[in-house]
């Protein structure tokens, strides 16, 4: 057989694995999406109805209504939007000392970095509390947002991976120019690795998005509360209306789709050199 034909056999039969794959991860947001426009009586109908007969659109407008979704809203992007440039100030910055710099103690130090990396969350959630209660902070959103500008182990790893596949020649052509190190680095190596920052921007979109135990133990006024918080408030006081939290987890969830959905090929070129350079 040609081999030609035979990659594209391969090819094909690849495609149409990740095609069946992908039903098993797109069905429970599909069924979320059409819950949120069903009456609550074709909810729990058994065998399941996709298709909403009519669409309730106003599960939208009413569950904004029960609970202050717009505040939370803005708590959450301002949460996530200043979290993000934190890491992407810091995590490049720190990577590309460890991967391109000499200095005494680098070894060590990545060392402590990826064993600090190990650590389950758990593990340091009390004493971390301890620290921002002792500080003031308790209360406030700068638990959430202080700490990512000082670094993230694994986006510090991950991006090191990165640095360490650009050539030093560039280095080296920009210090016979005369240009610093921290020039070099601003204007030369952080443009080339602008796919591995997206992809590490994109992980702490969606791990600050999404995140509640966060704002679980550091947001303790109602007017601080972040989306995840408010899915909880409201099925505290609403359980019963499934409709209506299926429309806030909709409306929550589609600002992380759409962005994965304009940023995937950065996102997935920037994983793939992070993972095999190095």
């Amino acid at each position: 057989m040609n081999p030609l034909t035979i990659k594209k056999i391969n090819r094909t039969l690849a495609h149409l694995c990740l095609i069946i794959a992908s039903f098993f991860f797109i069905i429970p947001f599909i069924w979320l999406v059409s819950t949120s426009l069903k009456p609550l009586t074709q909810i729990f109908t058994f065998p399941p109805e996709w298709i909403p007969h009519p669409f309730q659109w106003s599960n939208y407008s009413r569950a904004v209504e029960y609970i202050a979704f717009w505040t939370y809203l803005k708590n959450t992007a301002v949460i996530t939007i200043v979290s993000t440039i934190g890491v992407i100030i810091s995590c490049p910055l720190v990577a590309y000392s460890f991967a391109k710099l000499e200095w005494r103690g680098r070894g060590v130090l990545f060392f402590v970095t990826l064993a600090v990396m190990m650590i389950p969350g758990q593990v340091t959630m009390i004493p971390l509390f301890l620290l921002f209660t002792k500080l003031g902070w308790v209360g406030t959103a700068l638990p959430l947002i202080i700490p990512q500008f000082f670094g993230v182990p694994f986006y510090i790893f991950l991006l090191r991976q990165f640095f360490l596949g650009l050539p030093d020649a560039l280095r080296e052509a920009a210090r016979i120019d005369g240009a610093s190190e921290f020039r070099i680095y601003l204007q030369i190596m952080f443009p080339l690795a602008k796919s591995a920052v997206l992809a590490v921007a994109l992980f702490q979109f969606m791990g600050s998005w999404t995140d509640f135990i966060g704002p679980l133990l550091y947001l303790t006024n109602e007017p601080t509360y972040t989306v995840s918080l408010g899915l909880q408030q409201f099925q505290s006081q609403k359980g019963s209306e499934w409709g209506l939290l299926m429309a806030v987890s909709t409306l929550m969830t589609l600002p992380v789709i759409i962005l994965f959905f304009f940023l995937q090929k950065t996102f997935i070129s920037g994983i793939t050199f992070s993972g095999i350079k190095g």
